[in-house]
Parts: structure tokens; sequence; C-alpha cells
């Protein structure tokens, strides 16, 4: 089945915001409009050339920026996506596609070769990778006790404490070990560091909770690569062991927030203020 064009996506995605109450998660609407549109897990997990992101993700996320730049949504530092009060009044997916041909005219970075057409919009994009996609490639370079080392550097830097690479063969998949203190409550923790650009399957989810089983409170997954929708619903499967995930795109948000490698420039930006010259 292929991935719907982002076009398809945008009416699903607006009704999705608005029956959460107005807002949401990027997860939590990517998983309303995946459940709407009746997508199979494969071809939520077709990846999208050889970035961090599925395809589904992608488009998802083009459909979100054009429902933005026609003022139906807006977003919030957090990652949190609220629908306005003209996204309320669309109807119809034919009310947005009148409405993204307006800005696609203007966009500098368009979806598609043939902007004067919404029914042929298909996500392809010009221009350079986005920050996350380098980043990930300067992550996929890293020798794997590097990546181990930074993944331990970002857990003391988010807080836990008594981190140990470990990473011994035959233990299970686990790479190490914490603790984490939340006000009077300490949880002790095992990661696990996976460095590709693959996608995380439920079997090894299954295979790291059998592994940390009576070693620790909670389990930390992370990779540079993704996770599967299947993943996703057996690490917080009812009656196991709860596993919590950070995908390559999150990692490189965490590293940001982190400030572990990752600049950020502010660019000046010059007005002239014709109104004082004439006034002189």
């Amino acid at each position: 089945m292929r991935v719907p064009s982002y076009i398809d996506l945008a009416f699903p995605t607006l009704r999705a915001i608005e029956e959460r109450g107005g807002s949401s998660s990027i997860d939590e609407i990517c998983e309303a409009v995946a459940n709407t549109l009746e997508l199979p897990p494969e071809t939520l997990e077709i990846p999208h050339g050889t970035g961090s992101q599925s395809e589904f993700e992608y488009r998802a996320g083009w459909a979100r920026t054009y429902l933005k730049m026609i003022g139906a949504v807006e977003n919030s530092s957090r990652g949190v996506w609220s629908i306005t009060a003209h996204g309320r009044s669309i109807n119809s997916e034919t009310e947005i596609r009148e409405q993204f041909r307006g800005v696609s005219r203007k966009s500098p970075r368009k979806p598609s070769r043939n902007a004067d057409s919404a029914d042929h919009f298909d996500n392809d994009t010009e221009g350079s990778d986005s920050w996350e996609d380098q980043l990930l490639g300067t992550l996929a370079e890293m020798p794997s006790d590097a990546f181990e080392r930074l993944c331990q550097r970002v857990l003391r830097e988010s807080g836990f404490t008594k981190v140990e690479v470990t990473g011994r063969v035959g233990d299970g998949g686990i790479d190490g070990k914490g603790v984490l203190r939340v006000n009077l409550i300490s949880f002790r923790v095992v990661f696990q560091c996976k460095r590709y650009a693959g996608t995380v399957g439920a079997a090894q989810i299954r295979d790291f909770r059998g592994a940390m089983e009576g070693r620790a409170d909670k389990g930390l997954l992370l990779t540079t690569g993704r996770f599967s929708s299947s993943a996703n619903q057996e690490a917080v499967r009812d009656g196991a062991t709860a596993i919590d995930l950070v995908d390559g795109i999150e990692f490189c948000r965490l590293l940001k927030s982190l400030k572990l490698g990752v600049e950020i420039k502010m660019v000046e930006e010059i007005g002239i203020d014709k109104e004082f010259f004439n006034s002189v």
C-alpha cells in the first residue's frame, strides 16, 4: 500500500488535533491519522531515503507545515500542535487543497516539482538535509564505544547518577546502567544503545525486556534509527515492564537541548527605519 501524499494527510491531521481537545503531540497525531486511514505497519515503516524518518512521518511533517502556513494550526516549542479558529472552520479536504495551492506558489521550498497542481503533490523536496539528518550522519561515523560514552554523557546531563557503560558480550544487549532520582524516589535503569539507521522491531524490545527482568526498575532504549509501530506498542504492553524509547530524531533534539555538540546560531536581521530619516 502506497504512503499517502501530504495533501492526503492534511485533513485527517486537522481532525485528529480537534478530536483530542484541540491540541496534540506529534506521536498522537501520527497514530490517529494512521488509524483513520487504516495504514498497515508495513506502510508506516517504509523509510524516507537514507534519513532517520519513515516516509509516513516525513509526509505527515509536511502536512503539519502547510497547515501552519495557511493558519489552520500552530505549534509550541515543546512540540505540541493546536488547532486555530481558522482550522476549525475548514470542513473538507477540498478547502485544504485550494488553500494549499495558494501557499505552494509562495513557498521557497515546495513539496512538489509541479506546485501548480495540488493533485500531484508527492512530497519530493529540494534543498539540503535537515540538521537532524546531518547530525545522525555524524553519529553514524562514531566508533561504537564512543557512541556508548556519548549516551552515558547524555544520561548524566539528564539527571542520572552512577551511570556505567558495561557492554559485555552475552549481556542480553544491555549496554549500561544508572540511577534516576525523581523527588524522593530512585529508579534503577538499564539502557541499550543502537547506532544504526534501521528500524527497531517488537522482537528486539522483547529481548531487551527479557535481559533486564530482575535487574532494574526501568529500561531505556536509545537508537539513531526509528521504532516500528509494533515496537512502540510492545514497549508499553499491559502486564510487562515498561521500556522508554528514544529514536534518532528525539536523540538529536535531546543533544540540542543539552547543548552537546549542537550549536544554535542567532542570525542578526537589520532593518531600516525610513520614518526616522524622513523626520530629521
